[in-house]
């Protein structure tokens, strides 16, 4: 008895050896079949990132122990330090930076956005959507074994940050309210828009936004379930522009730096009064 056509047809397919699907993008580096110049990101990404790093480590890290450049003037105080500590409390070459710096590290390496970011610019894993990788990379297997199992750690590294993140605030207030007066003027100005960078950047966060909504199976049922889909959505809402803040934060914690460098080595001049207070 013959079998139906489609009796064979059914047998070829289970009798077909299972394949790996090989997605969108092409073997070997740069291999696409895009038109656009994509390369422009990833190489502006890590340009960016190399030359805040760079920046951080050269004012934050050997600033004062090798270069005798304050951190702090006329009540202002660098983002990369925090409050000021006075003399004598650490030794001359450690830079108190360090102490507040590695919270910034951590939040930031362990973010999802600039994990994506990164891995494309710095590890080329791929370089960019439907774009090849190098023909010898190896498996991707970067979030399971050390030292990037530690990236799963970043929803720590989020309650973390809110220790640098309030003594950034605190020093806005103490940059406001300075030798008894208010005082009004580009230095607080700078140090707001900073902390407002910052604030937004780490409360749009991923991890800020699954711990304001998530583990909640029904948002209508209670009205505090209804009140945490409230601030989920607000939350989601920023969420959209994570990316935006995660850079302009940068761009911000540099100016304030070099703002208080300046006046710590007098190249800007804070004499004219503004209100009730200086520059």
């Amino acid at each position: 008895m013959t079998a139906s056509p489609q009796a064979e047809q059914g047998r070829r397919v289970e009798a077909a050896p299972a394949t790996k699907p090989q997605g969108s993008a092409s073997r070997g580096l740069g291999s696409t079949l895009r038109v656009d110049r994509w390369i422009i990101k990833p190489g502006l990404v890590a340009f960016g990132l190399l030359a805040f790093i760079a920046y951080a480590t050269v004012s934050a890290v050997f600033g004062i122990p090798y270069f005798g450049v304050d951190y702090t003037a006329q009540g202002y105080h660098s983002p990369f330090f925090g409050i000021a500590l006075g003399e004598g409390v650490l030794p001359g070459w450690f830079s108190p930076a360090i102490l507040v710096l590695w919270m910034q590290v951590f939040f930031r390496g362990t973010c999802y956005y600039f994990r994506g970011a990164y891995y494309k610019a710095f590890f080329l894993d791929p370089p960019a959507c439907a774009v090849g990788e190098p023909a010898v990379h190896r498996r991707f297997a970067m979030e399971n074994k050390l030292p990037f199992i530690l990236m799963n750690a970043h929803r720590f590294a989020l309650y973390i940050v809110f220790i640098p993140l309030t003594v950034l605030w605190l020093d806005l207030v103490f940059a406001v309210f300075h030798d008894g007066g208010l005082r009004l003027g580009v230095g607080v100005f700078l140090i707001a828009l900073d902390a407002i960078l910052v604030s937004l950047y780490t409360f749009s966060c991923h991890s800020f936004r699954h711990l304001v909504g998530g583990s909640i199976d029904c948002y209508s049922c209670t009205a505090y379930t209804q009140r945490r889909h409230g601030i989920w959505r607000r939350v989601s809402a920023i969420n959209e522009h994570h990316g935006f803040y995660a850079w302009a934060s940068l761009v911000s914690i540099v100016i304030v730096d070099l703002y208080v460098r300046a006046l710590a080595l007098d190249i800007i001049n804070t004499s004219t009064p503004i209100i009730g207070g200086f520059l």
